[in-house]
């Protein structure tokens, strides 16, 4: 193996030792889910900025879209890096939830939704899973209750206009586990388990 091979970082067994969430991979039958390399970036602010909402809405908490160009991208990919390099057992982020307009209403946020489910329940040994969303986001909601999402109660939450009602919701295991599907797939979750939950012997056992 070459150097050059070594710094792109994947062995020849196909798992990247120095940072194994490269080597985490959800899969569906319609999509992956993985972390974004460097080189993808390009196109996934590309994506951002052909719209992933109404202007005249805004679903996030912090207005990051009303951003101009370019400081929207460097700030997006300073986020992205950030959730890397702030990484630990004990507090991470391996995901954001938002799809670009043109793949929007072909049921893909709930196959989003059902992937991420399964890492968590089936993968990580979680108890409950909880998510939300501005009262009047009706497609995210609608995302949530098919999935099996709960009420949670409310609050208030920051808005580009002021602050408005965010409707919590939340799934339990059993709930997940009465709708718990068999056609999803989890690759090289064993290489960065303790990524997420610690060394061995700490944390919840998965499933």
């Amino acid at each position: 193996m070459t150097m050059a091979e070594e710094v792109g970082g994947e062995t020849a067994e196909g798992k990247y030792a120095f940072w194994p969430l490269f080597g985490l991979v959800v899969r569906t039958p319609r999509l992956e889910i993985r972390l974004p390399r460097e080189e993808e970036f390009g196109a996934l602010l590309a994506l951002i900025a052909d719209g992933i909402h109404d202007p005249a809405t805004m679903p996030f908490t912090a207005p990051w879209t009303d951003r101009p160009s370019p400081a929207r991208e460097r700030e997006s990919a300073q986020w992205w890096w950030r959730q890397r390099a702030e990484w630990a057992a004990e507090k991470w982020n391996l995901t954001g939830s938002w799809l670009g307009l043109a793949h929007q209403g072909q049921g893909l946020g709930k196959e989003m939704r059902q992937a991420i489910l399964h890492l968590a329940f089936a993968g990580l040994g979680a108890l409950e899973a909880h998510s939300g969303a501005f009262f009047d986001n009706e497609a995210s909601l609608a995302t949530s209750r098919a999935v099996g999402y709960q009420p949670n109660g409310e609050a208030l939450g920051p808005r580009r206009e002021g602050a408005a009602r965010l409707l919590n919701v939340r799934i339990d295991r059993a709930t997940w586990e009465e709708r718990r599907r068999d056609d999803i797939e989890l690759v090289g979750l064993e290489e960065c388990l303790d990524m997420f939950i610690g060394a061995p012997g700490e944390g919840t056992t998965p499933d």
